[in-house]
């Protein structure tokens, strides 16, 4: 076995039953990895510096080819269901012996990093990839290991992922040839038959969705950022809420933009990069994340270029809608490099509602904040799927139910605790439709939602009257900083307000059918803060 790299970990491959490889590149460079992906065809180098790659059929997670050992460590803790799906012991253990025969006389490649900012939490862990291009991905995403840690670093989970060996679905038990399985007693991820890099940094963070809350400290699928009076905001979104686009605040300081955690000492980020969608990105509307992608050490997937000029085409979806960049914080010019945060005072939580029926901004109790977080909600909208010909409620518990490994309500829980105890203000903003639904009223104008999200952040809206929403039981604000008042109620901007209240009703019914999941799980104060349906 030959070996490769500097930073080599005494805690070799033989730990994990690895045998009989040919290379293993402990700990490259992005130098080095740039030049191993490239001569192995792995990869292209476009236009300033970014590595573009392709992944092939997969240009997205495979949540239905996901599963959990159902083993005795984890086996009463895990919210089994239609997103936790049970793979035996037995089939799992063959998964594992065929995939490390097939690792046999490969070349391998390992990163040793951490997943969470904060020292008393962060998570030691091992990535070990069959290509450059993924070992790369996990430096920019995951937090970099000092050189002086490497020698002694031992992962507490290890994650091999190969995406040139596929499962056999009659031999393995899985629905595919892709698989992700989590087996939290061998504190073990295997990942193979997509290229999806996606993949792996999920894992990560349903581990520790799974890990933290039994340590009293609440994960988070949210970005965050820091203002000038070290006031730290949580922004929750489902994708194409704005989640992204509200945090990246030029007069704040990011912390995150996907994935945090909220200890006793304050909020911290998972991550040490970002895994930002690209299409469309224009350098007027998102310049800082527009730069990204003209810099040396970020990867692009599936983003087309012009393979003579190395030019790149970010608004070509000929491959997929879901392009995207990875790369490290630091190519983010306010990035707080330490990741770390004290508690917040805001809390948003993002909708994009196409019925355009919830107000703009509203401000949420306790007991609401806990509702909206268990609903979830959002909306897909005419014509962005096949068969979709009116607005569909699309709810994802947590803002993040693919990747919460535990009973939503021990998220909700901790999230009210932390409410109280910090007296944080919680805001409910829609960015979505006003006026009518969609295809009849008009999107929420970008600069009126950051005009109502500054104005909560900066504390204008604390001496402001607030009135009942009749049917959503929120208190909406009567004024607001750089808002028309009228665009603060959404019935009066409905020409016909009998039809805005059928719809209001239509979504609140929609909100107490999903919520019926929660009835006997959540405290009769949290099931009455929901939206009148009848």
């Amino acid at each position: 076995m030959q070996i490769q790299g500097k930073y080599q970990s005494q805690y070799g491959l033989e730990n994990h039953g690895i045998q009989n490889v040919n290379a293993v590149h402990w700990n490259l460079s992005t130098p080095l990895l740039y030049e191993e992906a490239i001569r192995r065809r792995e990869a292209r180098l476009a236009h300033l510096g970014p590595l573009v790659v392709r992944t092939g059929q997969h240009t997205g997670r495979s949540p239905s080819d996901k599963f959990i050992v159902q083993e005795p460590s984890s086996q009463d803790k895990i919210w089994w269901g239609k997103v936790n799906k049970g793979m035996d012991p037995a089939p799992f253990a063959g998964l594992h012996r065929r995939l490390l025969a097939y690792l046999q006389g490969k070349d391998l490649f390992v990163q040793d990093c951490f997943a969470g900012a904060d020292p008393q939490y962060r998570l030691p862990i091992r990535i070990i990839t069959e290509t450059a291009w993924h070992s790369l991905f996990a430096r920019d995403m995951f937090i970099q290991a000092k050189p002086e840690e490497l020698a002694t670093h031992v992962p507490e989970f290890t994650v091999l992922n190969a995406p040139s060996f596929h499962a056999d679905p009659e031999v393995d038990g899985t629905r595919s040839e892709v698989f992700i399985v989590i087996h939290f007693g061998q504190k073990l991820v295997l990942i193979g038959g997509t290229q999806y890099a996606g993949e792996i940094k999920k894992s990560i963070f349903t581990i520790l969705n799974y890990l933290l809350p039994q340590q009293h400290v609440m994960s988070m699928h949210c970005s965050a950022n820091i203002g000038p009076d070290d006031d730290v905001a949580v922004f929750f979104g489902l994708s194409g809420t704005g989640k992204t686009t509200l945090s990246a605040d030029p007069t704040r300081t990011l912390i995150g933009d996907d994935e945090h955690g909220w200890s006793d000492r304050g909020v911290f980020n998972f991550e040490g990069g970002c895994y930002a969608k690209v299409i469309r990105l224009s350098a007027q509307a998102e310049p800082e994340i527009y730069e990204t992608t003209r810099r040396f050490g970020t990867i692009l997937e599936n983003v087309t270029f012009d393979s003579t000029t190395g030019r790149l085409d970010l608004n070509d979806d000929s491959l997929t809608e879901n392009t995207r960049a990875a790369y490290p914080i630091s190519h983010i010019p306010n990035a707080k490099r330490d990741g770390l945060g004290g508690h917040p005072r805001n809390i948003i939580m993002l909708t994009a509602d196409a019925f355009g029926v919830l107000p703009p901004i509203a401000k949420l109790t306790q007991a609401q904040a806990m509702y909206h977080f268990l609903s979830g909600y959002t909306a897909k909208v005419a014509g962005t799927e096949k068969g979709v010909t009116e607005p569909q409620a699309t709810f994802s518990t947590c803002f993040g139910a693919p990747f919460m490994a535990l009973s939503p309500t021990v998220y909700a829980n901790l999230l009210g605790e932390k409410i109280a105890q910090h007296q944080v203000n919680v805001w409910l903003v829609n960015t979505g439709w006003s006026g009518g639904p969609y295809g009849v009223g008009q999107r929420m104008k970008i600069a009126h939602t950051r005009a109502m999200v500054n104005a909560a952040l900066k504390g204008e809206l604390a001496g402001i009257p607030t009135t009942p929403d009749p049917i959503f039981g929120v208190a909406v604000p009567t004024a607001c900083p750089g808002v028309p008042a009228e665009v603060l109620n959404p019935r009066q901007t409905w020409p016909d307000t009998a039809a805005y209240d059928a719809q209001a009703r239509k979504l609140a019914g929609m909100f107490a059918e999903n919520f019926k999941t929660f009835t006997d799980q959540v405290s009769e104060e949290v099931r009455a803060a929901g939206p009148r349906s009848g």
